[in-house]
């Protein structure tokens, strides 16, 4: 594996696991508005994120190659509402998903198919992503100033479940 393409998947660790901390502070935004269930839904996106940044760490490891950590950033945002919310997430899960193309540009022009094969996932992942927030506006959206609308939602997100990526690290 090339150092530049170590060094990529190492910035996207740090990438994944401001992601989870992001996340976490939506969490704290929507506890205090008494939103528990897309609360929880956010709960469920720190646990992705940081699986997420532990399996770009296992991949380097098994790869013979050292991760580089780096401190992790506090999360500057003005948001407020449920709708800033999603629409900060969403460009960030866009930000997330052209970095990761960034790191598949480089495996692919360096001959690294291990790492583009090991992408191919995250590429995927991506793309869900970016659709459940892009649902998840379009519902709020249609809600409009509805709040027993959001309230049912909010029931409806609190039923979401947890479940680890099944990629193997190779």
């Amino acid at each position: 594996m090339k150092t530049v393409i170590s060094e990529m998947l190492s910035q996207q660790i740090n990438k994944e696991l401001f992601s989870a901390y992001l996340y976490l502070e939506f969490h704290n935004i929507l506890e205090d508005k008494g939103l528990k269930g897309f609360a929880h839904w956010f709960m469920i996106q720190v646990q992705e994120e940081r699986d997420h940044a532990l399996l770009f760490y296992e991949y380097l490891h098994h790869n013979n190659q050292k991760a580089t950590l780096n401190a992790i950033e506090k999360p500057e945002t003005t948001v407020s509402t449920v709708m800033e919310i999603l629409e900060a997430s969403l460009a960030h899960e866009e930000f997330i998903t052209a970095s990761i193309n960034d790191i598949y540009e480089v495996a692919l022009r360096e001959k690294d198919y291990r790492t583009k094969e090991f992408l191919d996932w995250f590429v995927k992942e991506q793309g869900e992503e970016e659709a459940n927030f892009h649902e998840l506006i379009d519902n709020v959206n249609l809600l409009g100033e509805d709040s027993r609308g959001l309230y049912m939602l909010d029931r409806e997100l609190a039923s979401r479940v947890y479940v680890a990526p099944s990629l193997t690290v190779s």
